[in-house]
């Protein structure tokens, strides 16, 4: 099989091994200071938004210290309060009166830098922390990129996506409370939503989890009829609900198309 020159790099941040591999055909005096400035990006990140650092931004926040007037922390907390609203406050990044954006910051970072990449002409590319993959151009020639989603209660895979551009978050390996009790939520397995945009796809998939079984069911078919954003849903027993159009990633047409 023909494959992809490049590089790929993992790297510890944010509590989690983050990899980012990139496939575009760079010589390495281009990919290694891409991949010096991608986790310099991500430790920037952590050291802003991190709610358990004292001396980041959210830290000083939710301390009353002042803060310095960074344009991404405003952006993330301007963002935060608008998905808090298009998810009827079941996405909020302030409960019991601590801010906390961790459902939205690692998807809104890999998206940063994912777009940071594609500038810089590394186009095929995949990152990955955790439950969230970020994935653009091509694995190798004429391949889209293969992404895995764990069952939640085994360590083996449930469902594989096939794309050439896709934002991939799936909840519920940590975890997630009732935004209006502040008590820890286990009514699902996992949630995993799909879409253009990772921030926005983890802030939904966050959500969804702390709906429990039945409204997020509801709100998982309002939000495919509405946007580009596809949901699946693995009960506690094993049950798996998808929206229609995730079989277009994960079905017998994807698969033949790469």
């Amino acid at each position: 099989m023909t494959i992809f020159p490049g590089t790929a790099r993992v790297e510890m941040v944010m509590g989690r091994p983050v990899s980012v591999d990139i496939r575009t055909a760079l010589p390495a005096r281009e990919l290694n200071p891409l991949l010096d400035d991608a986790f310099a990006w991500l430790r920037w990140v952590e050291d802003t938004f991190s709610p358990v650092k004292e001396d980041s931004q959210i830290g000083r926040l939710n301390r009353g210290q002042t803060i310095r007037q960074i344009p991404e922390l405003i952006e993330v907390l301007h963002r935060c309060d608008e998905l808090s609203r298009a998810t009827d406050g079941w996405f909020e990044a302030r409960i019991n009166g601590v801010t906390d954006p961790s459902g939205y910051i690692k998807g809104w970072a890999l998206e940063r830098l994912s777009r940071a990449l594609s500038n810089a002409g590394a186009g095929d590319h995949r990152i990955n922390a955790g439950g969230d993959i970020r994935v653009r151009g091509s694995a190798a020639p004429g391949k889209r990129w293969r992404i895995g989603i764990r069952d939640p209660r085994k360590d083996v895979i449930r469902k594989v996506v096939f794309a050439n551009d896709l934002g991939v978050a799936t909840s519920g390996s940590a975890p997630i409370r009732d935004p209006h009790t502040g008590e820890v939520v286990e009514g699902l397995g996992s949630v995993t939503v799909i879409g253009p945009d990772l921030g926005v796809a983890d802030a939904h998939a966050t959500a969804i989890y702390a709906m429990g079984p039945l409204l997020a069911r509801r709100f998982a078919a309002d939000l495919a009829e509405s946007g580009p954003y596809q949901t699946m849903i693995i009960t506690r027993d094993g049950q798996e609900v998808s929206t229609p159009g995730f079989a277009g990633y994960s079905g017998a047409e994807a698969r033949m198309a790469g």
